[in-house]
């Protein structure tokens, strides 16, 4: 897992399964989305294109993904769990377009703002899934604005 050090949430995604024979059986699944990269603390945002063996699943919650580079700044290398099977995971190659802005949730839909705006957050909530606290904290004093309300 040490050569997994970065972390992606991915936020939305659409997915076309491709089939194979006359059982049917699943060959690969495409399609493209829209994630946060977490890398040495910061935020970033990506639109992505996929092809994987197995179907893509939208991080539930703050959960993130572990993930490595590929080719820097173009391919990433996402792991996926397997159903089932504890421990065992499926890899998922995700070309890449990096934001200077960061995706949350607000309301239900999804949202962008500044990636500057959305560290604060991070460190105001103590959220720093790279370094294992996958749950941000409450704030002391009420916060205000887009970005106040934990991203999912």
């Amino acid at each position: 897992m040490a050569d997994y050090p970065l972390r992606v949430h991915i936020y939305q995604y659409n997915a076309h399964s491709h089939y194979y024979g006359p059982t049917r059986t699943l060959d690969e699944v495409d399609g493209e989305g829209r994630a946060n990269l977490y890398e040495n603390g910061a935020p970033r945002g990506f639109e992505f294109s996929y092809r994987c063996g197995d179907r893509l699943r939208a991080s539930p919650g703050y959960e993130t993904y572990m993930a490595r580079w590929k080719k820097s700044g173009r391919t990433l290398e996402v792991l996926l769990p397997q159903f089932g099977k504890p421990g065992a995971f499926d890899s998922c190659e995700m070309q890449v377009d990096m934001k200077d802005s960061v995706y949350f949730k607000h309301n239900g839909m999804l949202d962008e703002e500044p990636a500057a705006k959305f560290k604060e957050w991070m460190e105001r909530h103590q959220y720093d899934p790279e370094k294992g606290k996958n749950l941000p904290v409450e704030d002391a004093p009420a916060a205000t604005g887009p970005g106040a309300n934990p991203p999912q």
